[in-house]
């Protein structure tokens, strides 16, 4: 096993390549800090790991040696060919699918452990595909600093914003080691830092449409009062529409003198929410101004 190992690891010290910065590649290269990700994998010899942008393949040579199996997704051919190269002949071979092509249009498969040193022009996308597919116990996902951080910030905090509401709905989420940009070649822009992120089990009961429009609402002007964000020209329209699209499809009657201002504003008076502001709610907070809305037959879908 170990010749296979200095084998792995020469190969890699022979590269050249030129990296292409339309796929965001920037090639982990500090040993010490591959190590650690592994580590905050905690992988098990049964697991079968997913891992996004492996490059040239100095993050899948560890996946290797800890999972049962490494399932790579992989947009670049020039990267593909490196990888089939650099394990080609060892007893990683047998353990290694190579999927071609961009794992955001592609159907995952079935993984216990996600890793990877995520394309930053993917990020975004990537961590609502893989919270909606839920099954798998933990990823491990290394981002651009700034973005990471707003995965984990709390409310009240500056970074915090729709993103942060949103994966923390569906998922714990953990900050775990920062990477200098300097660990990488060529060095990015900015400094990285990993985050462990765990779905939550079991999710909460609602509509995610429904979610969607609220937050989308409120942290447009997430400094704003509550009062004074559903006072918005735009916003009353809106769930004004949505009232009596509801009422007419449920064949429910709308009182003459029906004001839904005044209805937003008894639910918001109710919550005690009139002078709160999105930048410091809570995912329960969230929660509970939706359910009032919608137990009053106010959607933000139509």
């Amino acid at each position: 096993k170990q010749w296979y190992q200095r084998r792995v690891a020469i190969t890699a010290g022979r590269q050249s390549i030129t990296f292409n910065k339309d796929f965001g590649q920037h090639i982990l290269r500090n040993p010490m800090v591959v190590q650690s990700i592994v580590d905050k994998a905690a992988i098990k010899s049964s697991d079968v790991v997913m891992e996004i942008g492996p490059g040239t393949g100095n993050l899948t040579a560890k996946l290797l040696e800890k999972a049962k199996k490494v399932i790579a997704f992989e947009i670049d051919p020039r990267m593909v060919a490196e990888l089939r190269k650099r394990f080609m002949g060892t007893p990683y071979m047998s353990k290694l699918e190579i999927i071609v092509g961009d794992c955001i249009k592609s159907e995952f498969p079935d993984f216990d452990v996600c890793v990877a040193n995520m394309p930053y022009q993917i990020s975004s996308p990537f961590v609502f595909k893989l919270l909606l597919h839920r099954k798998f116990r933990c990823a491990v996902l290394m981002f651009q600093k700034e973005f990471a951080e707003r995965l984990y910030a709390k409310p009240g905090d500056k970074l915090y914003c729709r993103l942060s509401a949103n994966t923390q709905l569906m998922a714990r989420v953990a900050h775990v080691l920062k990477v200098g940009k300097n660990n990488f070649k060529p060095p990015p822009k900015v400094d990285s830092s990993v985050v462990r992120i765990e779905p939550m089990n079991p999710m909460p009961k609602i509509n995610f449409v429904e979610w969607d429009g609220l937050t989308r609402i409120l942290f447009t002007r997430k400094n704003k009062t509550l009062s004074a964000i559903f006072k918005s020209k735009t916003v009353i329209e809106l769930l004004s529409k949505n009232y009596q699209i509801y009422c007419s499809l449920n064949e429910i009657m709308v009182a003459d003198d029906f004001d839904i201002k005044a209805k937003i504003d008894e639910i918001l008076t109710e919550c005690a929410f009139n002078e709160t502001r999105a930048r410091t709610m809570s995912i329960d907070q969230f929660l509970k101004l939706l359910e009032r809305f919608n137990a009053n037959k106010i959607h933000f879908s139509s």
